[in-house]
């Protein structure tokens, strides 16, 4: 889940404003600028993972709803619910739900508040191959981790050139493995429940609650 949430961030994200490589730059402002200017955002994507050494290969479908730094994702049978200030997450085959505090100062969470922050330190990025997909042109920019010791050899984000969103998000692991996210479905300022991301116990009678903190 957490490896999800950090590819969906990255269709959020404010990219880094280091000199490194000014056509990228421009470009992810420009995805920051548009991502920035809506109200709320939901997605229906694709999530796979690839790794041919050890012959493994899984897809999953998944939609996430985000508003401010509030969001519902659900994947793999399980819902994730971030109400501004705990996270829920229900698992309906066991029957169980784990309630839990984010804390805001740790640099390792992932979390919608840092959307717009996630990658302003520890990569480098740089513009990279042109594709055409579907009729759509996807400009990819390439982001190395800085850090050494980061599993990552590197990310490619795609972005439709007509429309500066993000299309797919490539994570490519020194080790081989290789997952991709990619956006089915793209809508903005939608009309949402009041209650979207508010948690209702009364939804899950026979549920056990864990609290964390």
């Amino acid at each position: 889940m957490k490896t999800i949430l950090g590819l969906l961030m990255a269709i959020f994200i404010g990219f880094s404003t280091q000199a490194q490589d000014k056509k990228a730059k421009d470009l992810l402002d420009k995805v920051t600028a548009k991502v920035k200017s809506y109200d709320n955002i939901s997605i229906d994507f694709k999530y796979s993972l690839n790794n041919a050494k050890e012959n493994i290969n899984q897809d999953s479908k998944g939609s996430v709803v985000m508003k401010g730094n509030q969001y519902v994702l659900n994947f793999m049978g399980i819902t994730k619910l971030f109400d501004g200030k705990k996270t829920y997450t229900i698992v309906p085959e066991d029957e169980e739900i784990t309630v839990s505090t984010v804390n805001e100062k740790d640099d390792s969470a992932i979390t919608p508040s840092k959307m717009l922050t996630f990658f302003n330190k520890g990569y480098n990025f740089s513009m990279d191959i042109v594709q055409n997909v579907g009729g759509k042109k996807i400009q990819y920019i390439k982001l190395v981790p800085t850090n050494a010791k980061d599993q990552r050899k590197e990310i490619l984000v795609g972005i439709d050139s007509k429309t500066n969103n993000i299309y797919n998000v490539i994570e490519i692991a020194k080790k081989g493995t290789k997952t991709t996210l990619t956006v089915n479905s793209f809508k903005t300022n939608q009309a949402l429940p009041k209650n979207q991301f508010t948690f209702v116990a009364s939804k899950y009678p026979n549920y056990t609650i864990n609290k964390l903190d």
